[in-house]
């Protein structure tokens, strides 16, 4: 637990990092002026990105505990 919760703090730290995602489509929303349209395409765009990794790490958390329940 005390690594979960770890890898969900450097997430959070990192997050605002991440807030840069698809520069082309943010900057072709910010060309017409309305910031807050380009910010909710960004935020938009990081929300799909993270299901693919929590996918992933919901499946490699399956494979490690069924790995180390039968020691294989």
């Amino acid at each position: 637990m005390k690594k979960i919760s770890i890898l969900l703090l450097l997430i959070l730290a990192f997050l605002n990092k991440a807030n840069a995602q698809c520069a082309m489509c943010k900057a072709v929303v910010e060309s017409g002026g309305d910031t807050s349209q380009a910010e909710g395409l960004n935020s938009g765009i990081l929300y799909l990105m993270a299901f693919p990794y929590l996918l992933v790490g919901v499946l490699l958390y399956f494979i490690f505990k069924y790995r180390r329940k039968f020691k294989l």
